[in-house]
């Protein structure tokens, strides 16, 4: 089927609204129409080659939200009409790791993890998809172990945020560091994830929430979320001031930013003897993360997280159920909605931080 698509022909290039052609669901695989698709700065990262693990040209977004239209043969858990959340990490259920418990990342998601063929192709040449998903498409195909289904009385521009920056920031409180009640907590950077971890921190009961922000404007937006303090980044030391608010060091630090320098600060920013840090980010390729040994010889803990340790089809439904209970916050995080055709100027009010989430439409 023909379908339109925003396209990113090479490093640095705006995206382009192209008429690819998508290859029909196979066995296992459902048709989606996307309503809804949020803008994510690692989608920024695969535009700008800063961060770009697909090839080009490739169709980004990752997180999404829409409708299925079409199902392939042996697909017994999602049906035409089902509201669904394509998701970047598959969960089949059945392998050893999707029973552990311990983790979201699938035996069989990770062994197959770049042998998937394109399902796009543009006169005949393969399109890639960011994440597997490129939600920034009228229609997309996914794997059903690929996709959630979700409850049906929210709202697609804000029923999308779940599919990565709310699972992240959320799930990476709840489910990788374990927050517990009457902590501090120190988020860097206040972007779509860091706001997600700072209501993540109010949902755990922590009793002091610090961000740490370039942007100055954040300090109020943040509020909405839970923050209790502000730091601004670019301040003589965030890393004493976390250390002073916290009487030695915040029981638990987040990295949202993507930067290694960033990394290190929040490591340091965590209390000695049981610190835990959590890096988020995505750093530019070939950024490595230098770490004094003796900050881990004193007790820290550094933890990484993907998708915020949620598992996509079990698991992450579950936060629209929050949201519906009133108990997350969905509406203040996205700040933009803007029709398929303004996704570029969609970037660009990402990155120069006028916005806390953009969520762009083919139906807009």
């Amino acid at each position: 089927m023909k379908v339109r698509a925003m396209v990113c022909h090479a490093p640095g290039a705006p995206l382009v609204l192209e008429e690819l052609d998508l290859d029909p669901p196979a066995a296992g695989e459902v048709l989606i129409e996307i309503m809804a698709s949020g803008l994510c700065h690692s989608d920024l990262g695969q535009i700008e080659g800063t961060a770009a693990p697909f090839p080009f040209p490739v169709v980004v977004g990752h997180e999404g939200a829409g409708i299925v239209r079409a199902t392939g043969p042996g697909v017994t858990g999602l049906a035409v009409g089902d509201h669904v959340v394509p998701l970047s990490l598959a969960e089949c259920g059945e392998c050893t790791a999707c029973q552990s418990g311990c983790t979201n990342l699938c035996d069989r998601f990770m062994a197959e993890l770049g042998t998937q063929t394109p399902r796009f192709r543009l006169g005949g040449r393969p399109v890639a998809t960011y994440a597997g998903v490129g939600s920034l498409a009228q229609f997309i195909v996914m794997p059903e172990r690929n996709v959630a289904r979700i409850r049906a009385d929210v709202q697609f521009h804000l029923a999308c945020t779940v599919g990565c920056a709310v699972a992240t920031g959320v799930g990476a409180v709840r489910n990788t560091a374990r927050v517990t009640p009457g902590t501090s907590v120190a988020v860097f950077g206040l972007g779509g994830i860091g706001l997600n971890v700072v209501q993540g921190a109010r949902l755990a009961g922590a009793s002091v929430i610090i961000g740490v922000d370039r942007n100055p404007a954040r300090e109020a937006s943040a509020a909405a979320f839970g923050l209790t303090h502000f730091i601004p980044a670019d301040g003589p030391d965030p890393v004493a001031a976390i250390r002073t608010l916290t009487a030695g060091g915040a029981d638990y630090s987040f990295e949202c930013v993507g930067s290694t320098r960033t990394m290190q600060q929040a490591l340091s920013a965590t209390r000695p003897g049981w610190g835990c840090c959590t890096v988020l980010g995505v750093p530019p390729d070939g950024e490595a993360l230098a770490i004094i040994p003796f900050e881990l010889q004193l007790g820290r803990t550094l933890l990484g997280s993907f998708m915020g340790n949620i598992k996509g089809r079990s698991e992450l439904p579950a936060l629209l159920d929050l949201f519906a209970s009133g108990q997350l916050n969905l509406a203040d995080l996205v700040t933009h909605r803007l029709p398929m055709a303004e996704v570029n100027a969609g970037f660009m009010l990402m990155k120069s931080g006028a916005a806390l989430r953009v969520v762009v439409s083919f139906q807009e």
